[in-house]
């Protein structure tokens, strides 16, 4: 698989019918590797390993219904109190980001209120601060840690 601008991480992976998989270890199981799905498990491995996420508290490929439509979150991350507190959005390496990207993000997170919001292709990535009261996107240098 392609090289990220993200921390490399101990994978698992094996062949099923000719198809490379990686172990999931959020979903606990493999997962077919997509160049979507190899950022995911990069994001979601330098949550664990970078900023202290608790494993319990991360949901993979988690489900929103978004104007009657079933639609898919990448990574979505709750607080201590069950609230959710970091929404991800994964993009293959050789998706751009753009302003579409943003939006569905923004859609996504419409329904869910997280206060941070984080877009990746695995070699660029944007961290918001969303502040619902004032009605304002803050960029970040860096991810908020997990307290």
């Amino acid at each position: 698989m392609e090289s990220l601008n993200l921390p490399v991480f101990e994978y698992n992976t094996k062949q099923i019918e000719g198809k490379p998989y990686i172990f999931d270890v959020l979903r606990k199981k493999y997962v077919l590797i997509t160049p979507e799905e190899w950022v995911r498990q990069h994001v979601v491995h330098l949550l664990l390993n970078q900023y202290g996420y608790p494993k319990s508290l991360i949901r993979s490929e988690g489900g929103l219904k978004l104007n009657q439509l079933r639609k898919r979150t990448d990574i979505l991350v709750f607080d201590r109190l069950g609230k959710p507190f970091l929404l991800v959005e994964c993009k293959a390496p050789q998706v751009t980001v753009t302003q579409q990207v943003f939006d569905q993000i923004g859609r996504y997170n419409h329904i869910h209120q997280a206060p941070y919001i984080v877009i990746t292709n695995g070699l660029t990535h944007y961290c918001c601060c969303v502040d619902y009261q004032l009605q304002t996107v803050d960029f970040l240098d860096d991810l908020p840690r997990f307290t």
